[in-house]
């Protein structure tokens, strides 16, 4: 028997040594390699079925595909609706009407509405994060508080290109599947620029909470969300939010939900086919959340992601 080379042999053994060293690695992290199950709830009705599927409307690359239960209630749907209908998500108008209702209308100026210590904690950031603050002084605290969020996301790798919601856009379009929103943009942003000053201020403050927080919070939010754990989803994004901005609380999440919740009462109406309702999270979760308000109200409720907890 010829012996190899001692050159080979050495090669041969780095090779094998390298492809150990990736297994242990890939075995060692498989909550990475593992699909997102984000909550997903299924609705029975009269003969047809809602499914809730809580979105993360900002995600990262690693996060598809998604897990089989959510793929398998997008095609066992004959409409998805989403906050907004993919018409209006998409319209290149939509950046224009929130600007437009975002400019400053009220005597006075941004820096007196917020005061000597919000202002000052703002100044920091802007600095800290490249805010222009001169340009945005000419906008409602509301507005701000918007772009403090979502800016933070993007610095923390989370792209809104990559959102569940446009995803699953795409995919009823080529599916040819109807689709339709929960509300109307213009609805949405005028929901938020008729909010009293002090609520607005209420919302720039949690914004900068989220930002100078650091990137830890938005990072197990993102992890509860990933695995489908509603009770952590709940504890970290809307208690806490119920307990420190109530009313910021109320008017983008439980007002919401009362406006949407006839729309999705009527889908579980025999005749209406089932039905994908794609939202954000927070409109799931906790007792405020459209699943236990639907199960309040004698439909039952089940929670069908795989390794997801009950509400």
């Amino acid at each position: 028997m010829m012996r190899q080379p001692l050159s080979v042999a050495i090669r041969t053994r780095a090779l094998q040594c390298l492809a150990t060293l990736l297994l242990g690695l890939l075995l060692a992290v498989p909550a990475l390699a593992a699909p997102p199950e984000p909550p997903l709830w299924k609705v029975t009705g009269n003969g047809n079925a809602v499914y809730l599927l809580g979105s993360f409307h900002m995600r990262r690359p690693g996060d598809y595909p998604l897990a089989a239960p959510v793929l398998t209630a997008l095609d066992d749907s004959q409409e998805v609706l989403f906050e907004l209908s993919p018409e209006e998500a998409g319209s290149p108008r939509l950046g224009a009407m929130m600007l437009q209702a975002a400019q400053r209308r009220r005597a006075g100026s941004l820096e007196q509405d917020l005061g000597p210590s919000l202002w000052s904690r703002l100044q920091d950031h802007a600095r800290a994060s490249g805010l222009p603050l001169q340009q945005f002084a000419a906008f409602e605290p509301w507005f701000l508080g918007l772009t403090v969020g979502l800016a933070e996301l993007q610095r923390q790798g989370f792209d809104p290109a990559l959102g569940l919601d446009r995803q699953f856009m795409e995919a009823a379009a080529q599916a040819g599947k109807r689709t339709g929103g929960l509300e109307t943009a213009a609805s949405q942003i005028g929901a938020l620029a008729s909010l009293p000053p002090d609520v607005q201020v209420q919302m720039l403050e949690q914004a900068l909470d989220k930002a100078e927080a650091g990137p830890e919070q938005v990072e197990a939010m993102y992890a509860a969300w990933r695995r489908g754990d509603v009770d952590r989803l709940w504890r970290g994004m809307g208690e806490e939010l119920r307990r420190e901005h109530p009313a910021v609380y109320r008017s983008i999440n439980v007002d919401r939900n009362e406006a949407w919740l006839p729309q999705v009462e009527r889908r579980l109406q025999a005749g209406e086919g089932n039905v994908l309702v794609v939202v954000g999270a927070l409109h799931l979760v906790g007792s405020d959340g459209l699943p236990a308000r639907l199960q309040a109200r004698g439909y039952r409720v089940e929670q069908v992601c795989g390794p997801c907890r009950a509400p």
